[in-house]
């Protein structure tokens, strides 16, 4: 069993920062909060990449495997992407498109990063990870997502409705989400866990702690709700760009736990926007959905495995 109960992680490295960019429908300046973590003095460097979170969660979520995919010769970039964590809330711009161009803003204009880059992306961050490596293909090395019905796939649209993922219909309600869950935001985050963990050691009562002040702050779960409500409209954006472009042809990986309920979908999903030539799947052991933090040891295995091949 992949016990993360006492496990601690190694920061010293980290730099985090706030990055002040512009993005193409933005009149103010977005904040974006972000970890920076480079490989030690006198590592051979492989490249950059990108860790995308996903909800109800923010870069914390990377906190056991950060430092160790810096050791092995990557540059680590860890944002908060908009809405989340120390980054700015609007109101609006959650479309995947949007937030995807956020990201790559930071990357490009605000790192100075122009070498093509690993994007890995995790539940909401798969769904980023997946507008971004189709937007900016040329950018990207290799994509890896997962645990995720990515809107506009036939699994996103065979699912959304039913009771596993109730929150997906219960988002869409103006207003009353929010006013349900203020002042109990850990309530809130605390269902997901339960329901979705397989290693229940994985969210002690200390991250638990982490998330509630992270979603508690003024704007934070109206944000995070706004992320879902933009579904309808990633659905028709990815399907409009499929339709013009085509299967997208950078190396892709699908990440997901052994025993999550996205298990059996993922490599179909993966194929239907990928070329399956280039489609490679890999299960997380001992780990349902929050694959990061149940089997970092895992997880870390299988995001070398494969960027080792693409860099």
């Amino acid at each position: 069993m992949a016990d993360t109960s006492f496990r601690t992680f190694d920061a010293s490295r980290w730099q985090q920062r706030i990055a002040s960019i512009h993005t193409s429908e933005d009149g103010d300046p977005l904040r974006l909060n972000y970890i920076d973590c480079r490989p030690a003095d006198g590592t051979i460097t492989h490249g950059t990449i990108l860790l995308i979170h996903g909800f109800p969660q923010t870069s914390y979520q990377f906190r056991h495997v950060i430092t160790p995919l810096s050791d092995a010769g990557y540059r680590v970039v860890a944002p908060d992407y908009r809405g989340a964590g120390k980054s700015s809330k609007p109101v609006a711009g959650y479309e995947k498109s949007r937030m995807a161009e956020d990201l790559h803003q930071l990357v490009q204009s605000h790192l100075g990063i122009k070498d093509k880059m690993h994007v890995v992306g995790h539940d909401i961050g798969g769904m980023i990870a997946f507008a971004y490596a189709s937007r900016y293909p040329n950018d990207v090395a290799s994509v890896i997502w997962g645990e995720c019905p990515l809107p506009g796939s036939t699994f996103y649209e065979q699912i959304k409705g039913t009771p596993g993922v109730f929150h997906f219909v219960f988002h869409q309600v103006p207003d009353l989400p929010e006013a349900l869950i203020a002042g109990r935001e850990k309530i809130y985050l605390q269902h997901f866990f339960d329901k979705l963990l397989y290693n229940s050691a994985a969210i002690s009562p200390a991250d638990l702690e982490q998330y509630t002040v992270a979603y508690a702050q003024p704007g934070a779960i109206r944000a995070g709700i706004n992320v879902y409500r933009a579904f309808e409209k990633d659905a028709e954006e990815n399907r409009k760009w499929l339709r013009e472009n085509g299967k997208l042809t950078v190396p892709a990986m699908g990440m997901v736990g052994k025993e999550s309920f996205l298990a059996a979908s993922t490599e179909s999903m993966l194929k239907e926007v990928h070329e399956g030539s280039k489609v490679d799947t890999f299960l997380v052991e001992e780990s349902s959905h929050y694959i990061a933090e149940e089997n970092p040891e895992s997880f870390i295995k299988g995001v070398l495995g494969f960027v080792g091949k693409h860099s």
